[in-house]
């Protein structure tokens, strides 16, 4: 699972490259994964300066790959008294 997870976001990144970048050279890794009965998650990112990362689901009942694509906007610390 973790690697069809992995090939999914590669091939998504490899369509979605400016086409002058074709010979870009990215690593791509899971962050974190986690499955619950038949379901997987997986959370993924790459090498990439572009701020994205990637969350893909497996549904188990219905044998179907998900896959949303996210950009980091912003991190900020909330302190909590």
């Amino acid at each position: 699972m973790r690697e069809k997870a992995v090939e999914i976001v590669k091939d998504y990144v490899e369509r979605h490259l400016d086409k002058s970048d074709q010979d870009l050279y990215f690593n791509v890794y899971v962050v974190w994964q986690c499955k619950i009965l038949q379901n997987w998650k997986f959370l993924i990112s790459t090498s990439l300066l572009d701020g994205m990362y990637y969350e893909v689901t497996y549904n188990g009942d219905k044998e179907e790959w998900y896959l949303d694509a996210y950009k980091k906007f912003d991190n900020v610390c909330i302190k909590v008294y």
